[in-house]
């Protein structure tokens, strides 16, 4: 497996990029960043990719609809060739929260928006004149005066293009059309249905196989140094869950719940969710369990985050994208540097 990881330099950006650098020292393989409802990732993505040699950096994930195909597809072309061919481009639909709350943009038929944005790019980046006509996106806008045109870069290396997907329908698109599939929530012992299943219908209707795709999962990593350290670490991380089985996206749209309930929680991500919405954090952080904790993170002692790496890769995971723990940044680097050295063990 491969290992990455995943940043944002909303907070603290002299700390990340410092992170960001040395982890490229530890081996790490590739750095994804984030812009979620903070800093943008590409302004970050060229100032990492000055700070890097060899490191693979990718935006973990643009979101969809808040810049037009084009812009994607230019903003993607000049930070690959900025980095001599080290960029990698993650997109996803985001949820209605941010997308509709924030950047004032409808949110309907995001499977349609995502592939008409992969349709668009593919074709900047194959450097002909760009014309669609679809659900979401005409261009050259219709009843004007413009005809098609091309971009005038070109891109210098391949470009990947990955897309974060929950879902069953975006999971079936990922394996149509992806190069990579940004995933999370991920529970091996439960994936074989809730994600693979649709992800391979996609992968034959292309007439591609799993080997011709990167599946790249990600949990926060943590070693605790005995069963009471890891008791401790196990309820923190329950208020965490709760949060993304209760209040991640609007209120009726929660594409993490409905992952978990797939794989097998059904039951307890609706009472987590009911809790929380009705202002109980400390009862939704309660209904969690130990056992979604465990099986959702690689937390745990050295030789229990080791047999969870062989399980994810055994699962079918080609990267693994580690989030440390850690109160400083001298913590955070010790615990990526022993995950990366025990995944390569693995």
């Amino acid at each position: 497996m491969r290992t990455a990881t995943t940043v944002e330099l909303s907070g603290a950006p002299d700390e990340i990029v410092t992170l960001v650098v040395e982890a490229e020292k530890l081996g790490l393989d590739v750095c994804w960043v984030a812009e979620a409802w903070g800093s943008d990732a590409p302004s970050a993505l060229g100032y990492l990719a000055a700070r890097t040699e060899r490191m693979l950096l990718g935006s973990g994930v643009l979101q969809v609809g808040t810049r037009s195909p084009v812009m994607v597809a230019q903003t993607a072309i000049t930070l690959s060739n900025l980095s001599n061919g080290r960029f990698l481009l993650g997109l996803g639909a985001s949820g209605p929260q941010v997308i509709e709350g924030l950047h004032g943009v409808s949110f309907s038929r995001p499977l349609t928006r995502v592939s008409e944005t992969v349709d668009i790019v593919r074709q900047a980046f194959a450097g002909g004149k760009i014309a669609h006509s679809g659900t979401e996106f005409q261009i050259p806008r219709p009843g004007g005066e413009a005809v098609p045109m091309r971009l005038s870069t070109r891109p210098e290396h391949a470009i990947p293009i990955y897309l974060a997907a929950l879902s069953p329908a975006m999971l079936r698109l990922t394996g149509r059309i992806a190069d990579g599939w940004l995933g999370t929530s991920f529970v091996p012992e439960g994936a074989a249905d809730a994600y693979f299943a649709p992800l391979d219908d996609g992968l034959a209707a292309a007439g591609r196989a799993r080997a011709d795709i990167d599946v790249c999962q990600g949990a926060e990593v943590a070693f605790a140094a005995d069963e009471d350290e890891l008791r401790g670490m196990v309820a923190d991380r329950k208020k965490e869950l709760a949060f993304s089985l209760g209040g991640m996206g609007s209120a009726s749209t929660n594409f993490y719940n409905r992952a978990y309930s797939r794989q097998g929680w059904a039951d307890v991500a609706a009472e987590v969710r009911e809790r929380w919405q009705r202002g109980d954090r400390d009862g939704a952080a309660g209904s969690v369990t130990d056992e979604m904790v465990l099986a959702t993170t690689l937390v745990g002692t050295e030789e229990m985050v080791r047999a969870r790496l062989a399980v994810w890769r055994g699962a079918g995971v080609n990267t693994v994208r580690l989030y440390p723990a850690g109160d400083t940044l001298d913590a955070k680097l010790a615990t990526l540097g022993r995950a990366i050295e025990l995944v390569g063990e693995t």
